[in-house]
């Protein structure tokens, strides 16, 4: 691993495939989805704590993370985030990445609005990300939801009368 990478957790190499990123990448990563969280002008708090969460799962340190809470993102340029973001893998590509975890984290808060569904659209579109790679990545988040709840059901006790 080249020596500007970061290592990634486990969860990033078995998820995604990588071993490392470099530590611009993963700042400009949760900078970009802070964006496309708040094109409607607001990232909420349940929104915030979910690229956190994520970002720490992934394996960002504690100085990548504290980039998040000073960053303008009502005013940032989501192509000029873009160029910064690459890997240890020469054939990933952030851009459908990102609208996979923007879909996840405009739902964060338990609602994902019309106008929510419509700027990650925007943004995917922006992207250069097709709508039919967006309906799918839709489709696949429900279904991972569907998966957990069903695991969930089954996994906990319920008493029966």
């Amino acid at each position: 691993m080249a020596a500007d990478m970061l290592k990634v957790s486990d969860f990033g190499r078995t998820q995604y495939g990588m071993t490392g990123a470099p530590r611009q990448a993963m700042i400009n990563y949760g900078k970009v989805l802070l964006v496309i969280a708040g094109a409607d002008g607001e990232v909420s708090p349940r929104e915030y704590d979910w690229l956190i969460e994520h970002q720490r799962k992934f394996g960002a340190p504690e100085d990548v993370i504290a980039e998040y809470e000073k960053f303008d993102y009502r005013s940032a340029d989501l192509h000029n985030l873009l160029d910064d973001i690459r890997t240890d893998v020469a054939t990933w590509n952030p851009a459908p990445h990102l609208i996979y975890h923007a879909i996840q984290m405009c739902s964060a808060d338990g609602e994902y609005a019309a106008a929510e569904r419509s700027k990650v659209v925007r943004a995917a579109r922006a992207l250069g990300v097709s709508d039919d790679t967006v309906l799918t990545l839709h489709a696949l988040i429900q279904m991972e939801k569907a998966v957990y709840d069903m695991r969930a059901a089954l996994f906990r006790v319920a008493v029966l009368e």
